[in-house]
């Protein structure tokens, strides 16, 4: 499954799922923060085997860690491994855009404009977690387009990481990619000027990285889980 898979099948843990991954995208639950099952299963009303579950998935999506003997921590991925996340997709991504030049087919193309605009939809509407998804899902769009194994498996692992670091450290909601940069991304492909999507690709990535605010911690302000998850 895909980071925030928005076709995961609904089952018995997938509300809890749901709430638990919107309140850690939304900010509201804070990167480093214990969650506890027994606490978690009071608050949803719920079993400690549906709660495991939930937080198996949202393990599966790398917002939590799930730690042997210690429970279940959000995510809090390094400064360091913030910033080598970025700059191996600056290195890597601009030349996959190149050869999606080369590659990319008008139906491609097209895919790629119907996905601007659902992105574009869950920006404006305030539904961050499916536009930090779309926006990776655009990007991997792109790598296969260029038709490149390789690189296309590098660049999944790498925008997969990212994802959660934009989850988490965002500061600007247009981080999740603008719709400008994706437009002129898919214009210049269609045009297969390879220098424009080389160039659009690199600063686009290092205008993301420059949109995250690597500061937090896992201080909630005071509040308990409770607080925060019926506020």
């Amino acid at each position: 499954m895909d980071m925030f898979d928005a076709e995961r099948p609904a089952l018995s843990w997938t509300p809890v799922y749901i709430d638990l991954r919107d309140a850690i995208v939304g900010h509201r639950i804070p990167p480093g923060m214990k969650l506890p099952e027994d606490e978690l299963a009071s608050i949803y009303g719920v079993s400690r085997t549906i709660v495991r579950a939930a937080l198996q998935a949202l393990g599966h999506d790398r917002l939590v860690n799930l730690e042997p003997n210690r429970g279940a921590f959000v995510a809090q991925p390094g400064k360091r491994e913030a910033r080598e996340v970025f700059e191996a997709r600056a290195l890597v991504e601009p030349h996959v855009a190149a050869l999606a030049c080369d590659n990319g087919n008008p139906d491609e193309i097209a895919r790629l404009r119907d996905h601007l605009e659902r992105e574009h939809e869950a920006i404006h509407a305030g539904r961050d977690s499916d536009a930090i998804m779309l926006s990776a899902r655009f990007h991997m769009g792109i790598a296969e387009m260029a038709d490149h194994s390789i690189l296309t498996d590098v660049v999944k692992d790498l925008i997969h990481r990212s994802s959660l670091i934009i989850a988490l450290y965002w500061r600007r909601r247009d981080t999740t990619c603008e719709r400008h940069a994706h437009l002129a991304l898919v214009n210049a492909i269609e045009r297969r000027s390879k220098n424009d999507a080389s160039e659009l690709m690199k600063s686009h990535i290092i205008d993301l990285l420059s949109g995250l605010d690597l500061s937090q911690t896992g201080d909630p302000g005071g509040k308990t889980l409770s607080a925060i998850l019926k506020g």
